[in-house]
């Protein structure tokens, strides 16, 4: 039986993660911190085993104190500035993914949201909302 790989990359390809098997974890952010890392008013990130990862590429590296008080370091691309993924000291046997990153409509949706309290209210209802719908 063959076992799922996935592969996300940056915009120009040159930082690319491979991910065997399934995310742990899929879920959406509303913290500050990702709105002003993504430019939008939420993030999604897909939280796979250390051992399941493969980077290719090289990475430039940012990293800044959570709430929490631990680490999250932060691995975008040094030719196009993409985040591609990161890793959480709190979580050292994980690796964090930007699931836009896979670039997959089919990828599964977010499970948790955290960080409510700074939530954009219009995003609650992002589909059904009285907008122009283009393919």
């Amino acid at each position: 039986m063959n076992e799922l790989v996935r592969q996300a990359e940056c915009s120009c390809g040159a930082l690319r993660v491979r991910c065997s098997g399934d995310p742990v974890r899929i879920s959406m952010c509303h913290c500050i911190a990702c709105q002003r890392r993504t430019g939008v008013v939420f993030s999604t990130q897909s939280r796979f085993p250390r051992a399941q990862v493969r980077v290719d590429g090289e990475s430039r590296v940012y990293t800044r104190k959570a709430d929490s008080g631990n680490t999250v370091s932060c691995h975008f691309c040094g030719v196009c500035g993409s985040t591609v993924y990161w890793e959480l000291s709190g979580f050292p046997d994980l690796i964090a993914v930007a699931t836009g990153m896979f670039a997959d409509p089919a990828f599964p949706a977010p499970r948790v949201s955290v960080y409510e309290s700074t939530r954009h209210g219009w995003t609650a209802d992002i589909a059904a909302s009285p907008m122009e719908h283009q393919p």
